[in-house]
């Protein structure tokens, strides 16, 4: 199992840094403390496919220190419309590897880890173990599952995000604070194998996942913790939604906590 490289964590901004960072350094509550914590952060992005490419090249061109990628598939050209990170020439490649080579041409800085495999409850310990945050860019339940009972576990917090068609939602569950996954989305439930989904949703929910991402890393700005936000991007409606624990969960305890 590959791990980061020695040394990565670097506790300083380069002159260069200072530079490629400007933009986001300038924001009064990030500024270059926030851009260190960045790039001290491990993300742990499950999945590179119509909602991890697009975190993922937002995350690398923010500067975050290590992101490590799994998804055990390859390119098919049934995700060309919406998994912008896998080109033609990447049909029947490793998805985690052609990932991996355009986020370093982005951004050599930034430290990617590419794990071709599937997560499971065999191995989610060891995949998840010490990163900072974890980001669901699932297309299956059973996975989100494993995913949130490792989280709990290991008190990591988890920035939820699905699709469907024009509809998307994401919420940041925060162990010991927030409802878990298991409290909020009941274990069973039919789930399509195949389901409609345009690219641009994707982005925009992968878009709101990484701002999640950043502000936890940072600490700032308000998270979506305890609230589901839901897009429509057929009626162009936003709507929030208030997610409370489930008393008998056996994952987080629910009301317990």
């Amino acid at each position: 199992m590959r791990t980061p490289k020695e040394g990565w964590r670097s506790v300083s901004l380069s002159d260069e840094d200072l530079v490629r960072y400007n933009r986001q350094i300038l924001f009064a509550d990030f500024g270059e403390e926030g851009q260190r914590r960045l790039r001290q952060a491990h993300v742990f992005i499950a999945g590179v496919g119509g909602l991890g490419s697009p975190v993922a090249i937002y995350l690398a061109c923010a500067g975050v220190g290590c992101l490590t990628l799994a998804d055990c598939e390859s390119v098919e050209l049934s995700n060309l419309n919406r998994q912008i990170l896998h080109w033609e020439e990447d049909i029947q490649k490793s998805k985690v590897i052609s990932a991996a080579r355009k986020l370093r041409e982005m951004n050599s800085t930034v430290e990617i880890v590419s794990l071709p495999v599937r997560i499971t409850d065999e191995n989610v310990q060891r995949l998840v173990g010490g990163v900072d945050v974890v980001i669901d860019c699932m297309d299956n339940m059973a996975t989100r599952f494993v995913l949130n009972e490792a989280c709990v576990r290991g008190g990591i917090p988890l920035i939820h995000g699905g699709v469907q068609g024009l509809m998307g939602e994401v919420t940041t569950i925060v162990p010991g604070q927030t409802p878990c996954f298991e409290c909020i989305f009941p274990r069973g439930a039919a789930r399509q194998e195949s389901f409609p989904i345009f690219g641009p949703t994707a982005a925009l929910v992968a878009s709101l996942q990484s701002m999640e991402a950043i502000k936890l890393l940072a600490s700032m700005g308000t998270l979506l913790a305890g609230r589901m936000l839901y897009t429509n991007g057929k009626e162009m409606e936003f709507m929030f939604v208030e997610i409370e624990k489930k008393r008998d969960c056996q994952v987080c305890g629910g009301g317990d906590q």
